[in-house]
């Protein structure tokens, strides 16, 4: 999705969750978002902080990943990269790896549409699930 250009106001809370996102590398939830900044605001709102996620998500400074939970996750990483979802702890992970823009083009062979870009979501066990099922075998 492109970003949408508007002038906006800087607000020390939505620089605060900038901030956050930019020095967290776990994908968290807004609800956890929440909690923390809250710590530095007190009197912050979560609906203050789920505005703010939707508008630095429409400006294109963040990425909302929406895993199928029931929770949409923000990534303050906004290059071009693909993520892992672990089945069992539901931890999202970055996956650097070659770049697949080959598939906008391979998509766009069966479909008569425009691809402007895609996300792919890999699924299975992260290294710790993996170490706990084989410690409990």
């Amino acid at each position: 999705m492109p970003a949408v250009t508007r002038n906006i106001n800087r607000s020390k809370q939505r620089d605060a969750i900038m901030n956050y996102l930019s020095t967290h590398k776990t994908h968290p939830t807004a609800d956890t978002i929440y909690n923390d900044i809250k710590k530095e605001f007190p009197n912050i709102s979560l609906g203050t902080v789920y505005r703010n996620l939707t508008l630095l998500t429409e400006m294109g400074s963040i990425r909302k990943l929406s895993c199928g939970g029931s929770s949409e996750h923000f990534d303050g990483d906004i290059s071009d990269h693909n993520h892992f979802i672990c089945n069992t702890c539901g931890n999202i992970f970055d996956l650097k790896m070659e770049n697949l823009d080959f598939l906008d083009s391979l998509a766009s062979n069966s479909f008569d549409g425009q691809i402007e870009g895609h996300n792919i979501y890999f699924y299975g066990l992260c290294k710790s699930c993996m170490n706990d099922t084989a410690k409990d075998n």
